[in-house]
């Protein structure tokens, strides 16, 4: 009897120490957490995070969830904002006067573990300092030579425009989802220009990487949240920017950024054009005067085309393009708005994520504009 007692009393002490010795654990990291993600002085306003995983469970997986919700916190503190990704914190800026401040003040791009792990700093998008220079300076002097602004292009954007209308043409009037037959056609420019062909709308490997490529820049906003909470670290032992990698990596930034900017930018306008039937009367019946039914249109036409070219310019400014931009870093403390912000912080993670801080670290753009369309002007 007395021995069990004993074992009994000997489990029960056992239990109450490693108990004691988790809660111990619990409260050390609990604190830790704290001291690493407390906020400074005079840091701009936000919602109130979690321990380990900041704002990340007020957000969920879901992109379009992601941009409402900020928009949200937007209206509740204002057009600067703290946001915490997990162990990466982050300001949301809002409104055009602070992101043109933003733009000059913040010019480094962070490095993120999901775009590293699969660019380890190559292409024009993320990369930063002297391979950003060579590669967006090579970048330029290449599209130049392939007619970027000159003629040459105009008569490849005219090619393609016939073969879009065509496609269209053969759906008869019915109803259809042009996505992927905008997103072919941009990306056919692009193609031109990069690759020296076009590919046809019924190539069903070329359709199928169109949707991959969708699926990818759907779902990676949400991945490059979870991803960057994780303490990953990926090298990158390249010693020069002119090698095959990058340039793989700088036509796939020219293609993915080219092709969804400018067909998405092109459904906004469609969809415009169906919302606001009377303006899409006048840009018809100035397309009829202008040019007529049997000729494609040119930059030429532009000055003989004031309305549709104000329409152009209205679509471009009210459509949601890219919600949030893509991310700067704040590399020194700053005064901005008003608030201060912190430079990147002394952490543990510092040596193998060089140049990226656990904290504070970088810098989300997105334009202020409404949860609802704004009406076109007509």
């Amino acid at each position: 009897m007395l021995a069990t007692v004993g074992t009994l009393v000997a489990n029960i002490c056992s239990a109450i120490h490693l108990w004691t010795l988790l809660l111990t654990l619990l409260t050390l990291l609990l604190l830790a957490d704290y001291l690493k993600n407390r906020r400074p002085k005079n840091y701009p306003p936000g919602p109130w995070r979690l321990p380990f995983v900041g704002n990340l469970f007020q957000f969920g997986l879901d992109v379009s969830c992601l941009y409402s919700r900020i928009q949200l916190f937007v209206k509740k503190y204002g057009n600067l904002i703290s946001l915490d990704f997990g162990h990466i914190s982050s300001v949301v800026i809002s409104g055009l006067p602070l992101i043109k401040e933003a733009l000059t003040d913040f010019s480094k791009r962070p490095s993120i573990p999901s775009r590293e792990h699969v660019f380890k700093d190559n292409g024009i998008i993320f990369s930063n300092g002297q391979k950003w220079k060579e590669q967006r300076r090579f970048t330029l002097m290449v599209l130049k030579n392939f007619g970027v602004g000159k003629k040459s292009l105009e008569q490849r954007i005219q090619e393609e425009a016939y073969h879009l209308v065509k496609a269209i043409g053969e759906e008869k009037g019915q109803p259809f989802d042009p996505h992927f037959r905008i997103n072919n056609a941009v990306s056919n420019v692009i193609c031109s220009i990069n690759f020296g062909e076009r590919f046809e709308y019924n190539d069903s490997k070329f359709q199928e990487l169109l949707k991959i490529t969708n699926e990818t820049i759907s779902s990676e906003a949400s991945m490059m949240l979870v991803v960057s909470c994780l303490p990953l670290h990926y090298p990158d032992k390249t010693t020069t920017s002119f090698n095959e990698e990058n340039l793989i990596c700088s036509c796939l930034d020219l293609f993915i950024g080219g092709t969804e900017t400018i067909s998405t930018t092109l459904r906004w306008a469609l969809l415009y054009m169906i919302l606001n039937p009377e303006v899409q009367e006048r840009v018809h019946s100035e397309i009829d005067g202008v040019i007529g039914q049997w000729r494609q249109p040119s930059t030429g036409d532009r000055d003989s085309m004031p309305y549709t070219n104000a329409v152009i310019h209205e679509v471009q400014r009210i459509s949601n393009i890219v919600p949030l931009n893509v991310p700067r870093e704040v590399t020194a403390d700053s005064a901005f708005a008003g608030f201060y912000l912190p430079k990147e912080r002394e952490l543990a993670l510092e040596n193998n994520w060089p140049d990226l801080s656990c904290s504070f670290s970088s810098l989300l753009l997105c334009k202020n504009l409404p949860l609802r369309p704004q009406i076109m002007k007509s």
